[in-house]
C-alpha cells in the first residue's frame, strides 16, 4: 500500500469497548469465534451489533439516549427478528471489520461501503444509503482542482477503509499522489483536524461531509473521488441466512417508507452552518422578532433570565421561526425535543409561545442543576452548553477538566475541553461517549454576540426614540 513517508501517527493507550443501549456489555474477542446462526441470534434474545460513535451512526443525543440513523435502523431489524439489539461501539472501521472477522457481532452497521474488496470477504445487506467519496479541505487553504492537483498535499484518511482503496486506484494513473493512513483517528476527527489547519486535506462520505460542514463551516469539497456508492452492513461470509432475513426487513421498511423517514430526520435539513450576517440579523431585529418580542420579554422575567440573552438564544436556534425543524427531531423556536417539551409541559412545539415559555423554563432549568460553586456569567454559559449538547455530556466535560487540573466552574476553562469530547482518546472512557463540544462551544459564542448585537440595537433604538420624544416636547 502506498503511502507518503510521513512519520505514522502516535500509539494510544487500549481501548475498552463501550455498549451501550438496552443491553450494557459486550466483551471484545481476542481471537476468532464462530458466527451465530439466525436460530441461535432469535434464541439468545440479543443481536449483537458492531457500530461506531459518531453523528452518521450511533451517539448520544441531547436527551442523553442512544440515536444516529445506524442506531434506529439496527432497533428497527432488532424488534422485526424479536430480540433486543445490544451495540458494541468500536473506535475505527478496521476494528469494526476485524470484529464481525471474528465473530464479537452479528452484524456491523457502521456506514461501511460496499466495495468489491469487501463483497469477496463477507456479505451486505441491501444498499440503503448512497454517498460519494470527497475530498474535503479548508477553504482558505487549497482548492484541487483534479487529481494531479492532490501531489505534495498532506491528505490523512483512516486506515483500512474505502478511500484507501479509492486512492490506490487513482495513484496508479497519478504516480505522485501519496497519503497517510492512520488507525488512531475516525473521519470526524480527520475533518476537525483540516478545520484545524493541522493537515490539508481528508477524504470524507458526502453524507458525513454534509453533516460536519454544520461544524466547520469553513471546510469544502471540491472534488469528488468516485462514482457514487452504496452503504450496506456487513455480516460473515457463511451468514447468508441472516442476510436473508436483513434483506426481508429492509424490504417492507422502505416500501413504508420508514427508510425515507429516516433520511429525512438525519439528512433532509441538513445546511452548511452560517456565521452571524449581521446586516441580515439586523434586519430580523426589525422584522421578525417584534412578532415574539413580549413572549421572550415576559418568558425571561418569569424565569429570572435577560431578555435579550433569551432573544439571542432563540436566534441562534431557529432564527426565529416558530415552524423550525431539524432531521434530529427538536422542533420550534427554541429547537426543544418531544421528550424534553413533554417533561415541560409544551404540548405544541410549534406554537411560539409554548415553545420560548419551554425553552425559558428550560434553561432556568439546567442553571438551577449546575453546583453552587459555578457563579455567573459561567453559570448562563454552562446552562447554555448543556441545553445545547445535554447536561450528561456537560458533566463528562466538567470531569475531563478536573482530570486535566482545570476549573470546571469556569466557562474559559471548560471550553478548551469541550471539544476534546470528539476526541475518542477521551470520550470512550467517559460515561456517555461522543459529542460535538466544538459545536457547543460556538453555540455559546454565538449567543453572546447574537445578545451584544442586540443589546446594542435596542439601546440605539431607545436613544432615538428618546431623541424624538425632547424633539416633539
Amino acid at each position: 500500500m502506498a503511502r507518503a513517508n510521513r512519520s505514522p501517527e502516535p500509539g494510544r493507550p487500549a481501548w475498552a469497548l463501550l455498549a451501550c443501549l438496552l443491553l450494557a456489555g459486550g466483551d471484545a474477542a481476542s481471537e476468532a469465534r464462530a458466527s451465530r446462526s439466525l436460530a441461535e441470534i432469535r434464541a439468545s434474545g440479543t443481536l449483537i451489533v458492531l457500530t461506531r460513535n459518531a453523528p452518521t451512526t450511533w451517539y448520544i443525543g441531547r436527551d442523553e439516549e442512544p440515536t444516529g440513523p445506524e442506531h434506529d435502523m439496527a432497533r428497527a431489524i432488532a424488534a422485526h427478528l424479536g430480540v433486543r439489539p445490544r451495540f458494541v461501539v468500536k473506535r475505527t472501521i478496521q476494528e469494526i471489520v476485524a470484529g464481525i472477522e471474528n465473530g464479537e457481532g452479528d452484524l456491523a452497521a457502521a456506514g461501511l461501503t460496499i466495495t468489491a474488496e469487501r463483497s469477496a470477504r463477507f456479505r451486505f445487506g441491501p444498499s440503503y444509503q448512497t454517498v460519494t467519496q470527497q475530498l474535503v479541505c479548508r477553504r482558505d487553504r487549497t482548492q484541487p482542482e483534479e487529481i494531479a492537483d492532490l501531489i505534495g498535499l498532506d491528505i490523512r484518511i483512516i486506515s483500512a477503509s474505502s478511500y484507501s482503496e479509492r486512492l490506490q486506484a487513482l495513484q496508479r494513473e497519478h504516480p505522485g499522489l501519496a497519503w497517510t493512513e492512520t488507525a488512531h483517528r475516525d473521519t470526524e476527527q480527520l475533518l476537525h483536524a483540516v478545520w484545524q489547519r493541522d493537515i490539508d486535506c481528508t477524504v470524507a462520505d458526502s453524507n458525513i461531509v454534509d453533516i460536519n460542514r454544520r461544524y466547520y463551516p469553513e471546510l469544502t469539497a471540491p472534488l469528488d473521488l468516485a462514482p457514487a456508492e452504496e452503504l450496506g452492513w456487513m455480516m460473515r461470509r457463511e451468514r447468508a441466512d441472516l442476510q436473508r432475513a436483513v434483506k426481508e426487513w429492509f424490504a417492507a421498511y422502505a416500501a413504508h417508507g420508514r427508510l425515507a423517514q429516516l433520511h429525512e430526520r438525519y439528512y433532509g435539513f441538513v445546511e452548511v452552518f452560517d456565521y452571524v450576517d449581521i446586516r441580515r440579523y439586523m434586519r430580523r431585529i426589525r422584522t421578525r422578532l417584534p412578532r415574539y418580542r413580549d413572549y421572550f420579554r415576559q418568558a425571561a422575567a418569569r424565569h429570572d433570565l435577560p431578555f435579550a440573552l433569551l432573544a439571542a438564544q432563540g436566534y441562534q436556534e431557529s432564527h426565529w421561526r416558530a415552524n423550525a425543524r431539524s432531521p434530529t427531531g427538536v422542533r420550534g423556536i427554541m429547537m426543544l425535543t418531544l421528550s424534553t417539551a413533554r417533561a415541560l409541559g409544551v404540548t405544541n412545539r410549534l406554537d411560539a409561545r409554548q415553545s420560548i415559555f419551554g425553552g425559558a423554563k428550560y434553561l432556568a432549568r439546567l442553571k438551577r442543576r449546575l453546583p453552587a460553586a459555578v457563579r455567573e456569567p459561567d453559570r448562563t454559559w454552562l446552562a447554555l452548553a448543556a441545553y445545547n449538547l445535554g447536561y450528561a455530556h456537560l458533566r463528562d466535560a466538567r470531569q475531563l477538566a478536573r482530570e486535566r487540573g482545570l476549573n470546571p466552574d469556569r466557562w474559559s476553562d471548560l471550553k478548551e475541553v469541550l471539544p476534546l469530547l470528539q476526541d475518542p482518546r477521551y470520550y470512550e472512557r467517559l460515561a456517555y461517549g461522543y459529542a460535538r463540544g466544538t459545536e457547543a462551544v460556538r453555540y455559546v459564542q454565538r449567543i453572546r454576540e447574537y445578545r451584544h448585537v442586540l443589546e446594542n440595537a435596542l439601546n440605539e433604538a431607545g436613544a432615538a426614540r428618546r431623541a424624538q420624544g425632547a424633539a416633539a416636547g
